[in-house]
């Protein structure tokens, strides 16, 4: 299984939140979507424990299991959709999470997260 952590997935996994780890664990492979990464550095940013967050991340990212996935031309198209399906359904979605959403679906990625956005998205793979 080729697992997606959203921000908040991978703040878990730091803090050891068993749950995530154990799936983490379990995963062939890791993805942290770009988006993520800049999250998580503007977070680091805005934060007291910048540097050492930093480092942490450069660890994590070093792993053989763990892959930066960018969005690219293809993952546009599930952008459209998606963003249309949410606009029918009246549930807009932060802009963020709809990257994530649409690199998810693109590469049929397992999503870890506890965010309710997602839930508007009933078509993607969610680990729970």
């Amino acid at each position: 299984m080729k697992l997606a952590l959203d921000t908040q997935a991978y703040s878990d996994f730091c803090r050891g939140r068993e749950s995530v780890k154990q799936r983490v664990q379990e995963a062939d492979r890791i993805i942290l979507p770009l988006i993520v990464v800049a999250e998580l550095r503007a977070g680091f940013h805005a934060g007291t424990r910048g540097r050492q967050n930093e480092l942490i991340l450069g660890r994590f990212l070093s792993r053989a299991r763990v892959e930066v996935v960018a969005p690219d031309v293809g993952t546009t198209h599930h952008y459209a959709r998606l963003f249309e399906q949410l606009r029918i359904q009246g549930t807009p979605i932060p802009t963020n999470d709809l990257w994530i959403a649409a690199l998810v679906q693109q590469h049929n990625f397992t999503l870890e997260s506890d965010d309710a956005h997602f839930d508007h998205l009933p078509q993607l793979n969610r680990s729970r």
